[in-house]
């Protein structure tokens, strides 16, 4: 199954890539302040109540994940979680971002976002 993109090919960022719900948008959820995954009139919700886990994934991060590792490693051992997370984002691409995402329903979904939506992500799920 190849990736869907959203209406009107734009793939810059803010759509889901791969996994569940591929194609989708994604956008801010207006009055909750969470995310939403949109298609059509579908939406679905990304926040604590609905998400199991997320972890963002970079090219570097790709080729090699030990490095990664032992960046948040040592980022956990100096500032804890929050180092532990910058850490693992040293390397990542400038002002885009894949995040993996694992909801509570076990569909998976690989994101790929800007860095305002990141940054809500971050705020939505901390």
């Amino acid at each position: 199954m190849g990736i869907i993109l959203p209406k009107g090919g734009n793939v810059m960022a803010n759509y889901v890539i791969a996994g569940d719900y591929p194609g989708w948008l994604i956008q801010p959820g207006g009055l909750k302040g969470d995310i939403v995954l949109k298609r059509g009139i579908k939406k679905i919700r990304i926040n604590k109540e609905t998400v199991e886990s997320y972890e963002v994934v970079t090219d570097e991060h790709r080729k090699s994940a030990a490095s990664g590792a032992v960046k948040g490693l040592i980022g956990g051992a100096l500032l804890g979680p929050v180092g532990a997370l910058a850490g693992g984002l040293s390397a990542k691409e400038k002002g885009t971002y894949q995040v993996a995402v694992q909801f509570k329903d076990d569909k998976k979904s690989l994101l790929k976002m800007d860095e305002k939506l990141y940054k809500l992500l971050i705020q939505v799920m901390f």
